[in-house]
């Protein structure tokens, strides 16, 4: 967002004050994030379910923890709250943050509606505060490297970009949860399995600007679909494809882009782009001695974003302390969203 007037912090400051809301997977490792890091002090969690924070409670202690967001905003003293809830609830949630003056640090993805996304950002923008969303896959070395070799013009013209997300998620993964496969939640497999891959996409070549989809439900007893492609086309004039299910048997095949460009070729996959696997680019040879650290999240019986939650942190506490940062904020934020709400457009005519 461009805005000059936002409240941060001294230079000379104590640690930043940060609070959870939602105590799920994705939540609980925010949780262990913030624990770790010198920096950041976690001053209290939220979730509906009492047992969720009791449980984080006694393994953090010290801890304060509510079951009503509200009031954990309007009682806790802290400066960040970072989102970790079902998808359709960022929104309200993210807003209710700002209206108590509460810096924001959401969850992919932003919300599940341009609407939405566009009230957060005037949300905080009339309370003077930052919305940021985590935007973790950023920081892997393949994308690093892909960056550098784009921003630097070493693969010539970019002619065409391929991405694939193709992943296992088991019946359970649906049907055990309140959320998950749920319209008005969940928004989509592409909010939840491939807007970070999107997120990169648009970063690299710009906002979609045409997108023509099919899609379906094969597989699983839900209200989104776990199967889909698209074919996009990007302001920069680069073509693409994306394809995308949860139906991949047994476990996590491939997450996956391919970019084709005049003086180059580059895949990076692996299970979740944690792996470079062609590099044939002119006058631009892989460093022998790079070392590749990104994993995936591991979540029992699957397997979920990158590991790099902790980089987002670190960036979150230098924005606020005018340091240099790669955290992304609402304005670009709400980017993927808007190319997501044109692929799902076509599918739905």
């Amino acid at each position: 967002m461009n805005q000059t007037n936002v409240v941060t912090f001294p230079e000379a400051m104590k640690k930043i004050k940060f609070a959870v809301i939602g105590c799920g997977s994705i939540g609980q490792r925010h949780v262990a994030v913030l624990d770790a890091e010198a920096d950041a002090q976690l001053i209290a969690i939220c979730d509906v379910d009492e047992q969720k924070c009791i449980k984080l409670a006694e393994t953090y202690p010290g801890l304060v923890w509510y079951t009503d967001y509200q009031k954990m905003l309007n009682e806790a003293d802290f400066d960040v709250v970072n989102v970790c809830t079902p998808h359709g609830l960022h929104a309200p949630m993210s807003i209710g943050a700002a209206r108590a003056k509460k810096h924001i640090l959401v969850e992919k993805p932003m919300a599940i509606s341009i609407q939405d996304c566009e009230d957060m950002i005037l949300a905080a923008r009339e309370n003077n505060v930052l919305l940021m969303v985590v935007k973790q896959n950023r920081y892997n070395v393949p994308i690093r490297l892909a960056r550098e070799a784009l921003e630097s013009k070493k693969l010539g013209r970019i002619f065409m970009v391929q991405c694939d997300v193709l992943w296992n998620r088991y019946e359970g993964y649906y049907s055990e949860s309140n959320w998950r496969g749920k319209m008005a939640l969940e928004g989509g497999a592409l909010y939840t399995q491939a807007s970070h891959f999107i997120d990169l996409l648009i970063w690299w070549f710009g906002d979609v600007v045409k997108a023509k989809t099919m899609m379906d439900t094969k597989n699983h007893q839900i209200e989104i679909e776990d199967c889909g492609t698209s074919v996009l086309e990007f302001d920069s004039g680069v073509m693409g494809t994306i394809n995308w299910t949860t139906c991949v048997y047994n476990k996590n095949y491939e997450g996956s882009i391919k970019i084709i460009g005049e003086f180059g070729t580059i895949k990076i996959g692996g299970q979740y782009l944690n792996k470079i696997e062609y590099w044939d680019v002119r006058a631009y040879p892989l460093s022998d001695n790079i070392d590749f650290t990104d994993k995936p999240n591991s979540y029992g019986k699957y397997q979920g974003t990158s590991s790099n939650h902790d980089k987002v942190i670190k960036d979150v506490i230098a924005r606020l302390s005018h340091e240099k940062h790669m955290i992304v904020e609402g304005e670009e934020g709400i980017r993927s969203v808007k190319a997501i709400e044109m692929i799902y457009d076509d599918a739905r005519k």
